[in-house]
This record gives structure tokens, sequence and C-alpha cells, in this order.
């Protein structure tokens, strides 16, 4: 017996409101929709990777807006792109708001009145990335715009689309009710297959995050003893004959950089959060070094990183030229012991650790589990430049480490990838950088570029 067209349209009803309660969200075109804050242009793009305020609907046509949404689909990558009108209320901290009502991690555009910019999750694009692109279509029309940032944007995203967005299929009255039945079938299983997939994924990524933390608390562990026992030996009391409070100052931020680093390696349940750790050592080690200029009437010594050799020799006092085993000569920073060391020919005295073969190589010989101890002595500005061309260097600057860990050395992007449902568990650096303060938004970040 054929189907009424009243009986197909209600199983129709029934088959949506099925897909919706297995997440499989039918998508509608963009369109133009009135917003009337953050969190109703978080709950479209949680729909539709493309969302046209109704205030800013001559910007972009309807016809564009689904065109340009299909693209982002089709390339199945974590982009959002909102056209906002320049009214928009809570534009100062608007990308980070509309990140943390999102909950997805991924990289958004917005087009405000008649000026763009972007911002984005660290494991899903670097921040040098998103500001030169955001840079290269400075001052375009709204259409070329977003087009082009979303076509030089797109192969460049690390990981998928969430899975919010559904599929773009629609029905008619012409369907047949069997394939619409079937169709729900294939969309259930293959949305529970996605679901075992992305939980096998998880736990893998979580195993492998639990494993690098292990590796890492060993080497932090004895940092933080070291420094330890630099503080019992430190022979110092603050009430002694010459001590003022420049010196008494210097202690006490030196015993609150131990106690820090204490409760932070305690608190870390993700490789990245050492860095933390050995950031505080490290202004530890500079607040002794302080006392100790102060204690001996010497010239209060300049703020540098520690040793790159081993940064328990806490903060170098000059850079020394060093060529690694099968490297490019590079100046590092260097402590008085190294550097004597190295004018004499001789070998420095270099951190190692244990690899994953078991024996003990320094540092910048071992895996990528090392990244997030360096950076936080080191910082990612001046890291890169000391390690390239060693093992260490190579692997957190290889694509398959920002993969698994995140761009950036040292940053595992909060065990995220592009796509992934954070909630507000993200980076709000990642999203700040000015938030269209001062009523200059554009320039890729420099909020003042051009306009």
């Amino acid at each position: 017996m054929r189907p009424t067209r009243q009986t197909a349209s209600r199983l129709t009803l029934i088959l949506s409101g099925l897909l919706l309660a297995l997440g499989a969200t039918l998508t509608t075109a963009p369109g133009a929709q009135a917003a009337t804050d953050v969190q109703a242009v978080a709950d479209a793009l949680k729909k539709n990777p493309v969302y046209i305020d109704e205030a800013a609907a001559s910007q972009l046509s309807a016809a564009d807006a689904d065109a340009l949404a299909d693209k982002i689909k089709k390339a199945d990558k974590p982009l959002f792109v909102a056209v906002l009108p320049a009214s928009f209320p809570g534009r100062d901290d608007l990308f980070r708001d509309l990140r943390t009502a999102t909950g997805v991690t991924g990289a958004y555009a917005v087009r405000l009145g008649d000026r763009f910019d972007a911002r984005a999750d660290a494991s899903v694009l670097s921040d040098n990335a998103v500001r030169n692109l955001s840079s290269l279509v400075q001052g375009e029309d709204a259409k070329s715009q977003l087009n082009d940032f979303v076509d030089q944007a797109l192969p460049q995203l690390r990981g998928s689309a969430p899975a919010s967005w559904g599929s773009t299929g629609g029905g008619g009255d012409g369907v047949p009710v069997g394939a619409l039945i079937g169709v729900g079938a294939v969309v259930a299983a293959g949305g529970a297959g996605a679901y075992a997939i992305a939980r096998r994924k998880r736990r893998r990524r979580e195993d492998e995050q639990r494993a690098a933390l292990d590796k890492l608390r060993v080497v932090v562990d004895e940092d933080i003893t070291a420094f330890g026992e630099e503080l019992d030996r430190l022979d110092f009391h603050p009430a002694e004959a010459g001590a003022d409070d420049a010196m008494r100052a210097d202690y006490e931020r030196s015993l609150d950089a131990y106690e820090k680093a204490k409760s932070f390696m305690a608190a870390a349940e993700r490789p990245e959060q050492v860095r933390a750790v050995t950031q505080a050592l490290d202004d530890g080690r500079f607040s002794l070094a302080l006392l100790a200029a102060r204690r001996e009437g010497r010239p209060l010594p300049e703020r540098r990183a520690p040793c790159f050799f081993d940064p328990r020799h806490g903060p170098s006092v000059k850079d020394a030229e060093w060529t690694p085993a099968g490297g490019a000569t590079r100046e590092v920073p260097v402590c008085a012991a190294d550097a004597v060391r190295l004018a004499d020919g001789d070998d420095p005295m270099a951190r190692t650790v244990t690899t994953d073969s078991g024996e003990r190589r320094p540092y910048w010989e071992a895996g990528p589990a090392y990244g997030p101890w360096a950076g936080g002595y080191f910082g990612g500005g001046l890291l890169p430049g000391l390690l390239v061309g060693t093992m260490l260097g190579s692997m957190m600057a290889s694509p398959a480490y920002a993969a698994s860990y995140g761009s950036g050395y040292g940053d595992f992007g909060g065990g995220y990838e592009g796509g992934d449902v954070s909630g507000a568990d993200f980076s709000s650096g990642d999203f700040s950088s000015g938030d269209f303060g001062g009523g200059d938004f554009g320039g890729g970040g420099d909020f003042g570029g051009g306009f």
C-alpha cells in the first residue's frame, strides 16, 4: 500500500525527532537571524558553521552564507564564522565569551560591522597563523573576505567538525518513507560507531598524557628537590645583622616559589601544566641570585634564562656558542661553570633524563614528553631557536607532535582537538589579545591596523 502524503509527513517528523535525540541535528541554512547576546550566536553556531545576524544581513546574502557553510562542512573542519553588526553588545570580550558559550574547540572568525578578526584554540591553529591569515584579508568586502579567509584557513586547521552540525541532507514531499527510515537507521549506526571511535581516541590520548606526565613527574621532582636543598644550604636569616627589606623580600619570594612549585606539581593532571612548575622554580632561583648579590654587595644581575644545559645550575650569565651532535652552531644561555667548560673545549654538564629505551641522555635528545618541562624554563619564544636541529626540537616542530599535543612547545592543548567539546576548559589567552578594545577591531590581532 502506497503511504499517503499525510502519513509520510508524520513519519518524517517522527524521524527528525529521533535524529535530534541521537545528536545528529538536522541543519538549516544559516540565514539571517536576530541575536541579542553572545549565547544566542553560540547556540546558532553549534548547529551551523555560519551565523548571520539579522542586523548585518546586508553584509552577506543567505545564498552566500549557505555556500560558505557547505564549504566548511565538506572540509570537515572546526571553523566558525559570524557576521555581526558593529553595535553588537559585549564586543570587549566577544571572542573569549563566544568560545566559552559554544564550548567547542576550533577557530572563530568574526566580521563585526566592517571589521574582521579571528581567534583559535592552539591545538587547532597557531596564533601566528591566525594573525597572518587575518591580516591577509583586511579591507575586503564581506563576501570576499570571509571566503578568502575560509579558503586559506581550512587546509591548515587541525581536528574535525563538531558532531552537533549533523548532516546537510533534507527531505521533501516526494521522499519514500522506507528511504527515510533507512537513512535513520544508518545515521543511528553511524552515530554509535562515531561515538565508540571518539571514546577510544579520547582514552588513547588520556593514556598518552598520563604516561607523559609520569615521565615528567620524575624529572620535575628532582628539580624541586634540588631547589629545596639550595634553600636548606642558604645561610640567611631575615633577622640577621645587615639584612634589609629587599633581602627579606628576595628570600620570601624564593620560599613562595618553592611552595608554588610543589603545589602546582601535586595538582598537575596534564603534561602542559608542568610548565607552571618549572616557571616557578626559575623565578625562585632568580630571587636567590638577587639575594646573593645584595648580601655580597655586587651589582644586581639582569633577568636571564636559566642555564640551557641544566636549569638547576641557576640563571645564565652569558650566551655561548654550542654545536649539538649533527646540528648547527647556535648561541645558548650558559652558567659560569659551563661557559668555562665550553671555552676549554670540554662538554658541558648536561641534564640527562630517561629515554623510551631506558638509557640516560641529555634532555634535548629525549622524547617530546620533555617539551613542557623545557617550555616552562625557556618559554615559547626562546626555546625553538635553542632546540633547532635536536631530537626534541624536531619532534616538537613536527605536525605529528602538534596533532597529538597541540601547537607550541610543550602545549598539549588541554587534551582537546578541533571539534571536541571542552566547555570552558581552554586557554583564554588564545581568545584575548585586545578583544575589540578601543574600537580598533581588525588587523589580525593588532587592533589599530588599517582602520
